[in-house]
C-alpha cells in the first residue's frame, strides 16, 4: 500500500510545484490532507459535487484535478462550497490539483498532448508567464480548415464545440500556438504576433481576442476549456498509476464551456 503523502511528494516533484509561480487561488499540490493508504485513483478536470461523487462510486480515496477547491477565493464553507468539503471529508478523499505545472509538462501537459491529438509537433514553448512558457508552438503546412476539423472532432469527443475565428477558404497554417484553458488573450495575441505565429488554437478568451487576432492576421480555434483541459490530468493519474500500481479512472463532467 501507498500513503498519499508519499504520491502528493513524487506529483510535487515531477510537477515541479514549488518552481511555478501561478494564481494565487490554485493552491497546487495537497488541497486536502488524508493521512490514507490509496486504493484508487479518480482524475477530474474540476472538483465538483458531481467528481466527488464518481470518486466515490469507482471506490476511489485520491481525487486528481486540474481546477481545485478555491478559485473562488477566501469564501466561507457555506452552500455548494461546504458541501463538497464535506463530502471530500465524509468519504475519506484526498484531493491533489495541479494547474499551470499540469499545463507545461513537457510529458504529462495538457498542452503538449493537444499538440499530439492536433498531429502537429511542438519545436518551442509559448505563453511565457512570469518566465516559464505554459503553452507550445512549432510549425507545419496544413490547410487551417483541416486543423479547426481535428479541434472540433477532438472537442465534441470532450463534450464540447469548436468556435473558429475568422478564416478564409484554402489558408494555410504555417506557425501555430496551442494554449489550453484561458488561452486567448491580449498578451497572448501580442505574443503570437512577435513569433509569426498564424494560427493559434486555445480553450476560450474574452470577446475582444477574436478581433485582436484578426487585426494581428491570427485565426484564432477556440476549442473549449474543459476539452483542452481534460488530458493532463488522464496522463497524470495514468503516470501515478503506474508508478504506484493503483488503479485510476477518468470522471468526465463536462462544463459546457
Amino acid at each position: 500500500m501507498t500513503s498519499f503523502s508519499s504520491i502528493a511528494r513524487h506529483l510535487d516533484a515531477v510537477l515541479r510545484i514549488a518552481d511555478f509561480p501561478d494564481y494565487p487561488n490554485a493552491v497546487n499540490g495537497v488541497q486536502v490532507d488524508l493521512d490514507l493508504d490509496i486504493v484508487g485513483i479518480a482524475a477530474a478536470v474540476d472538483i465538483r459535487e458531481k467528481t466527488i461523487l464518481g470518486c466515490v462510486e469507482a471506490g476511489a480515496n485520491l481525487l486528481i484535478v486540474h481546477h481545485g477547491l478555491f478559485w473562488g477565493g477566501l469564501q466561507p464553507l457555506t452552500g455548494a462550497h461546504l458541501r463538497r468539503v464535506r463530502a471530500l471529508l465524509e468519504n475519506g478523499i484526498a484531493l491533489y490539483s495541479s494547474h499551470l505545472p499540469l499545463d507545461a509538462h513537457p510529458e504529462l501537459g495538457n498542452n503538449v498532448l493537444l499538440a499530439q491529438q492536433m498531429g502537429v509537433t511542438p519545436t518551442r514553448g509559448f505563453a511565457r508567464e512570469n518566465g516559464i512558457d505554459i503553452g507550445v508552438m512549432g510549425e507545419t503546412e496544413i490547410a487551417t480548415e483541416v486543423l479547426a476539423m481535428r479541434a472540433d472532432a477532438f472537442a465534441k469527443l470532450h463534450g464540447g464545440a469548436v468556435r473558429t475565428s475568422f478564416t478564409e477558404l484554402g489558408r494555410q497554417t504555417r506557425r501555430w500556438a496551442i494554449c489550453s484553458g484561458a488561452g486567448a488573450s491580449s498578451e497572448t495575441i501580442r505574443e503570437a504576433t512577435e513569433l509569426g505565429v498564424d494560427t493559434m488554437i486555445v480553450g476560450e478568451g474574452p470577446h475582444h481576442t477574436a478581433i485582436e487576432a484578426e487585426e494581428s492576421g491570427i485565426v484564432v480555434i477556440y476549442a473549449g476549456h474543459y476539452a483542452t483541459e481534460t488530458l493532463g490530468v488522464q496522463a497524470l493519474a495514468r503516470y501515478a498509476s503506474q508508478k504506484f500500481g493503483i488503479p485510476w479512472n477518468f470522471l468526465h463532467a463536462p462544463t459546457g464551456m
